[in-house]
């Protein structure tokens, strides 16, 4: 806060990653490839889905709008998530690899802010960054398994931001009636067209800017229960959206 590196704007310090890992020439035009293929696809498949939302008490958002806070949400869910919450300005952490610069230029056409690093390399600058972008009124969000796993495993990230920034975490999931699962480590999910998406959030989680040590592990592992939760919740019930209990959002 105040200092010239925390303000640097996510636009410069996009600039400043990319040109510290250049990507070969056939790199580049896979990533060209990918990025416009995966766009299409989201843009092809997105309207045809239908979706509602179900939040738990004490929850950051109604559902439907995107209050600041910071959301954390599994690498497998990217796709829905990338269309469901499109055009809001969302800062996502993404890798500084390969296969996170094609994402992190697909969410970026799609209305997101894209913060590159991760827990592996780069955090330090990542989470400055996006502590640069919650403090200027974006809410963030992490995938928070990425970039490699383990599957459903959270990274400490996030309650490291939440303890500097005294915005609380949420967790949140999307569950799909109808999917392709791909072989890759976090079985991705692309929903197939007319699928229907279950968005369950967790209640808040605030992380007292005086936590120690071992609290910060607490909060860790409520970060951690409360992912398994939501998903296990959207999982249960992605069967009865359209029901009168969980009848279909109008998007």
């Amino acid at each position: 806060m105040g200092s010239t590196h925390e303000s640097q704007s996510i636009e410069d310090q996009t600039k400043d990653e990319s040109t510290s890992r250049p990507f070969s020439l056939r790199q580049q035009l896979l990533l060209s490839l990918i990025t416009w293929a995966g766009y299409l696809l989201i843009r092809l498949i997105g309207p045809t889905l239908r979706f509602q939302t179900a939040v738990e008490e004490g929850c950051l958002s109604d559902g439907i709008s995107s209050p600041l806070g910071i959301y954390c949400f599994w690498h497998q869910c990217v796709i829905p998530v990338a269309y469901r919450y499109r055009n809001r300005k969302i800062a996502v952490m993404t890798s500084r690899s390969f296969d996170g610069e094609y994402i992190a230029r697909i969410i970026e056409r799609l209305g997101f802010g894209a913060v590159r690093g991760s827990s592996s390399r780069g955090g330090t600058g990542a989470l400055l960054g996006m502590k640069s972008e919650i403090e200027r009124g974006a809410a963030v969000a992490f995938t928070i398994d990425g970039p490699r796993g383990p599957r459903y495993v959270a990274k400490p990230g996030p309650v490291a931001l939440a303890k500097a920034t005294g915005f609380p975490m949420s967790a949140f999931y999307v569950a799909l009636s109808d999917a392709w699962v791909l072989k890759t480590w976090d079985e991705m999910m692309i929903p197939k067209p007319f699928s229907r998406g279950l968005v369950r959030i967790s209640r808040r989680i605030p992380v007292p800017s005086d936590a120690n040590d071992a609290q910060m592990q607490e909060y860790h592992a409520q970060l951690q229960a409360a992912l398994e939760r939501v998903t296990r919740f959207a999982e249960e019930n992605v069967g009865r959206v359209g029901s009168r209990e969980f009848p279909i959002w109008k998007h």
